[in-house]
């Protein structure tokens, strides 16, 4: 063996080794297992101990083996970044191109389970060129199992310069380069990958990103996403109301600067609940909107108008004192008792009405004949027509005085306003009726008429002008029948004939009226027929 052409094919392999070594002195494992002599020389593990002079072997396969295919897997411990593989192949002087007929058609392979080729991923295949014995590929990866494979089926023709008889598979070196530390780029693994790469993964030469962060991209995932875009490869279009129209957060879609006046939830895509409006949702509606409606979840103003008893644009201000209903355009009624203000909603005066009215709303005055509180009071009897529906005053029919006309007038008058005097003239001197001066028990001798204000006719006298003056009589008075007689004639009634000088009978008959009559007045009219006569 020629170490010195190994130790230049391994020191090949160290020039440009500035990667960390992944594999070296880690679990390995093979078949078809050779089961010739000198077994433990040949060992899986003497791919990984870095002596390029200790070399694994599998047993050969092709046409006159019974094995097709061959593997070999190394178990790197846990999932890092690989960069490359290189494999060393082993060199017998001499037999170089049959060497690399063997290794000819190999394919690598890297998982991140179990490491069986149906779950791991290719990394590498080789062509119809014979490969060099000392190879590597870059195989840019995660992983933690790397397996070499390689057959020889039956019926397959391959390229030329493949061996198919005693193809033996004996790799010297494996050399997993990558990174150790997560997270890191570069062939010194020192430059950290851009910090908005997902998972801090990001290719191990370049220090491209695999994948970004939620809310980047770009190679380097140094871009935020656009306008209205966030989340996982900037797909996801933002969907709330932020805050003075900006835009949503690149990363989370959530506004960072809060929702829009009227919005709300964590992406500020939700409308207020019903009743609640304005920034984070904070106030409450005035709960006077009409119908019930809601108020506007932006502004809190009621946008169809206001229940009746409510003004403003939010519907939050009671009527002013003294208005009521829709729009408040209504005016209370003046006679809600004591002036209070009538109720802003329905204009019900709510301690009742003033004197005089009635109704919800005080504003019909009392029904004809009453008055007063809740029109409750009737009016006097005594009115000319109804009283006032306030405080009962009226006109008085007549025979009644006093603002009530409850007050008969006056003894002795009668009438409107009382203003009229009785005759004087009723029997007994009784007083007339006082509603229209009638003499109710009749009149004094001499007088007739409802009232007792016409004397008897001329010739009647006494009680009801009922009795005929004497046929004598010159005149006969109205209340008793005194006569004043005719010439000739004498007597209290007149009944008696002329008078003479001396006569017996004359001064008898004086004599008489004297003892009857004791008013000179009387015995002068009496007399006084005969008075040019004389009596000697």
């Amino acid at each position: 063996m020629n170490f010195d052409r190994i130790y230049f094919y391994l020191a090949g392999i160290f020039q440009v080794l500035t990667y960390d070594d992944l594999s070296q002195h880690k679990s390995a494992t093979q078949a078809p297992i050779y089961t010739g002599v000198s077994v433990p020389l040949y060992e899986a593990s003497n791919a990984l101990d870095r002596n390029p002079t200790t070399c694994m072997r599998t047993e050969n396969i092709g046409p006159n083996s019974p094995d097709k295919i061959v593997w070999w897997k190394v178990d790197l411990g846990r999932i890092y970044r690989i960069y490359s593989v290189n494999i060393l192949f082993k060199l017998y002087p001499g037999y170089e191109i049959r060497q690399r007929g063997r290794f000819a058609g190999f394919s690598l392979h890297v998982s991140t389970n179990d490491g069986s080729l149906q779950s791991s991923s290719l990394c590498y295949k080789d062509g119809p060129e014979l490969p060099p014995l000392n190879f590597t590929a870059v195989c840019i990866q995660s992983g933690r199992y790397v397996t070499f494979y390689n057959e020889r089926l039956d019926g397959v023709r391959y390229p030329e310069g493949y061996e198919f008889v005693n193809a033996f598979t004996e790799l010297c070196e494996v050399v997993v380069e990558g990174c150790t530390k997560p997270g890191v780029y570069g062939n010194s693994c020192e430059t950290p990958c851009p910090i908005h790469c997902k998972n801090n993964d990001c290719n191990i030469k370049n220090g491209t990103c695999y994948e970004c962060d939620p809310g980047w991209k770009g190679t380097t995932c140094q871009i935020t996403c656009g306008k209205g875009w966030y989340g996982e490869n900037c797909s996801q279009p933002c969907e709330g109301s932020c805050r003075d129209n900006a835009t949503c957060n690149h990363v989370t879609g959530q506004c960072d600067d809060g929702c829009e006046a009227g919005w709300t939830g964590s992406f500020c895509e939700k409308e207020c609940a019903n009743e609640t409006f304005g920034f984070e949702c904070t106030n409450n509606c005035s709960g006077n909107c009409l119908n019930d409606s809601p108020c506007n979840k932006r502004t809190g103003h009621c946008d169809r108008g206001c229940n009746p008893g409510y003004a403003d644009t939010d519907c939050s201000r009671e009527c002013s004192s003294g208005y009521f209903g829709t729009g408040c355009r209504e005016k209370c009624s003046s006679h809600c008792i004591n002036n209070t203000a009538c109720n802003h909603v329905s204009g019900i005066c709510p301690n009742g009405c003033g004197n005089g009215y009635m109704g919800t709303q005080c504003n019909s005055t009392c029904k004809g004949g009453f008055y007063g509180n809740n029109c409750s009071l009737p009016c006097s009897p005594n009115c000319k027509e109804t009283c006032h529906h306030t405080d009962g005053l009226c006109s008085c029919k007549a025979g009644w005085i006093g603002s009530f006309c409850n007050k008969e007038c006056l003894p002795g008058h009668f009438g409107v306003a009382c203003r009229e005097s009785c005759s004087g003239n009723c029997v007994n001197n009784t007083t007339c009726y006082h509603i229209n001066g009638v003499c109710l028990s009749g009149c004094q001798n001499g007088y007739i008429g409802h009232q007792c204000n016409q004397s008897c006719k001329e010739g009647y006298y006494g009680r009801n002008c009922s009795r005929v003056c004497p046929p004598n009589c010159k005149t006969c008075r109205n209340t008793d029948g005194l006569c004043t007689c005719m010439e000739g004639w004498m007597g209290y009634d007149c009944s008696y004939g002329r008078c003479s000088i001396g006569s017996e009978y004359g001064l008898k008959h004086l004599l008489l009226i004297k003892r009857i009559l004791s008013i000179s007045s009387v015995k002068k009219k009496i007399i006084k027929p005969c008075q040019t006569h004389s009596i000697g």
